[in-house]
């Protein structure tokens, strides 16, 4: 029989009577598009990540971009970020016209190397946009002390880690910029896309909330140059109703990841976690040999896998302008041709988990 690989289904019949009730308030109510669950969510966000500000956005991409044109980056300028992510993290900084320039990851936690982050600002670095990778954060304390030093802020790309701590901090709380992505397989997901913006800076606030609605706060009047970025009413009455589960749901990621990796450790490399960090494992990622025949049979043992990420950013075709080259990241590159991630979510049984890892066991034989 085949399992789930992130089982939204089970979430949703858990919580249906909660999740039915608020979409049936919107529809009832009618405010489709900023109507009161939208406030409702961002200050209860806000709150749970503990910074002065939470906006909600159309995606996490949207986010990103929005925090970009919201620092005032376009042409002529850089910033930093990892070859090993999706391509919205780079992506976004092309969108905005400025070039992207990238750091090679740690081969434990795969999120950026702080000790090569030094030697990659120039001039025309004008942010640094660090990736929390998996379900976890990289060092910020050196990264924000560090750009801190050059007068860069940090905006933290944290779509697969909210919910995840360091030092007691939540993940999008520790930056200037926090983003996240509500996609529906991420920790804490709607039934669409969505995304959402953290910061404690009033003015950066007023900038990001402007930007998502055309570039202006009032109807008619359009100071900056914006979008349509905004979040849909419905879909923040499913996150309201998700809300009070999330801690839950976190407590239980951890533990699943920890008994994944105290089982697959003897065979295949598993993640790692940062001293001060917690981990949701928004992926449970291993590495291993021979991955193509691995995926192989694990699907004919019923089990699927999925690959985050096949190809590092510098090998795209769309980033050939920038000049890398392969080896330029070794780290990465190695990783790319060797991760996998199995099946990961708050539902998972412990059988079935039992089930995952003897068919990791049976498909590394020989």
């Amino acid at each position: 029989m085949n399992m789930e690989f992130i089982d939204l289904k089970a979430q949703y019949r858990k919580y249906q009577t909660a999740i039915d009730a608020r979409m049936r308030a919107v529809l009832e109510h009618g405010h489709f598009i900023l109507g009161p669950e939208i406030a409702e969510l961002e200050a209860a966000l806000a709150a749970y990540v503990g910074v002065g500000h939470c906006l909600t956005v159309a995606s996490g991409t949207d986010s990103l971009e929005i925090a970009l044109r919201a620092l005032g980056i376009g042409p002529g300028d850089e910033v930093i970020t990892v070859p090993f992510t999706w391509i919205s993290t780079a992506e976004v900084i092309g969108l905005v016209g400025a070039r992207p320039v990238f750091v090679d990851i740690e081969p434990r936690t795969y999120n950026l190397d702080v000790d090569r982050l030094a030697p990659a600002i120039t001039p025309r670095t004008k942010a640094i946009m660090p990736v929390s990778l998996y379900g976890q954060m990289p060092d910020y304390a050196r990264i924000n002390a560090l750009a801190a030093d050059r007068g860069l802020p940090v905006i933290e790309d944290g779509a697969q880690s909210f919910g995840a701590t360091q030092r007691g901090r939540r993940s999008c709380g520790v930056t200037l910029i926090g983003s996240t992505s509500f996609f529906p397989a991420k920790p804490f997901g709607c039934y669409g896309d969505g995304g959402a913006l953290f910061t404690n800076d009033d003015r950066l606030a007023d900038a990001m909330r402007a930007i998502r609605v055309h570039g202006g706060l009032k109807r008619h009047h359009h100071p900056l140059l914006g979008m349509n970025g905004r979040f849909d009413t419905l879909q923040a009455a499913v996150l309201l109703a998700k809300l009070p589960h999330l801690e839950g749901e976190v407590a239980e990621r951890a533990r699943l990841g920890a008994r994944y990796s105290a089982a697959l450790r003897p065979l295949v490399g598993v993640p790692e976690v940062a001293p001060d960090n917690t981990h949701v494992y928004a992926q449970y990622t291993i590495r291993v040999p021979r991955r193509e025949t691995v995926v192989e049979r694990l699907k004919s043992a019923g089990i699927p896998s999925a690959i985050y990420y096949p190809k590092c950013l510098h090998e795209q075709p769309v980033f050939a302008p920038c000049g890398y080259r392969r080896g330029d990241f070794p780290v990465a590159e190695a990783a790319s041709a060797e991760v996998l991630s199995l099946p990961m979510h708050p539902f998972l049984g412990e059988a079935d988990q039992d089930r995952v890892v003897a068919a990791v066991n049976q498909a590394l034989g020989a």
